[in-house]
């Protein structure tokens, strides 16, 4: 059974499966509340599915891109399952877990996730039954983005109204973009953490970090001023 962890961004979740097919899971809408919430959420699915966590054989977890104290706070979390039940940790790109419930459909892939002013993007495909990221993830604008799409292409992703509407702006039918987004996350990070556990494959809990594509927003603490001489 394996344990899968997301914390990516403000839609949160966690998910229990059995060789990458999803047994139970758990999502919600979180306002960076990651801190408070993980634990209790880990505790109410597990309660839900009548599990131990002992039971647990690996953890997959999100790595991002996304939240600087969301992905801190998954990957913490995962480090310390991981490394206290002595079983193989995972970390999967937030993108991929995005794009992978559309990859029946043999069409390029773009998830977008929103970072800042600009957006986090790749690119994946399935062909000939052929999982393939053909660009890595990377920050750019919409308006850059569709300037180099020439072809039908699916949107998905965590999709304001304002980022439909520009990118059916620029690409008109060129555009696919599901009218509802029913799946969670959690349940495609299981599914490729299982494919990537298959593979003979697995993450150092030591060295494990989040994907950040640009530094945190760090305020340098104000150097104190000397009091003068009186």
């Amino acid at each position: 059974m394996e344990l899968t962890i997301d914390t990516s961004s403000n839609i949160a979740g966690v998910a229990l499966s059995h060789r990458g097919e999803i047994l139970a899971s758990l999502t919600w809408k979180t306002a960076r509340n990651h801190t408070v919430e993980l634990l209790p959420g880990l505790i109410c699915l597990l309660r839900q599915a009548s599990v131990e966590l002992d039971s647990v054989e690996a953890i997959i977890v999100a790595k991002g891109p996304g939240s600087f104290n969301g992905l801190r706070v998954g990957i913490s979390a995962a480090k310390g399952l991981a490394s206290s039940l002595r079983i193989p940790l995972l970390g999967v790109n937030t993108l991929e877990a995005e794009a992978y419930p559309f990859a029946f459909t043999g069409l390029p892939l773009r998830p977008i996730q929103k970072a800042g002013h600009d957006i986090a993007t790749a690119l994946y495909r399935q062909k000939d039954d052929e999982w393939q990221c053909l660009e890595a993830e990377n920050l750019t604008t919409i308006t850059v983005l569709c300037r180099h799409i020439k072809q039908r292409t699916l949107f998905c992703g965590e999709l304001s109204h304002n980022m439909i509407s520009e990118i059916r702006q620029n690409l008109g039918r060129r555009a696919i973009i599901p009218r509802s987004e029913s799946h969670s996350r959690a349940n495609s990070l299981a599914a490729l953490g299982w494919q990537r556990l298959c593979r003979g494959e697995r993450d150092d809990p030591v060295s494990l970090q989040p994907l950040y594509l640009r530094p945190p927003h760090i305020t340098k603490p104000r150097v104190k001023t000397p009091p003068s001489p009186s």
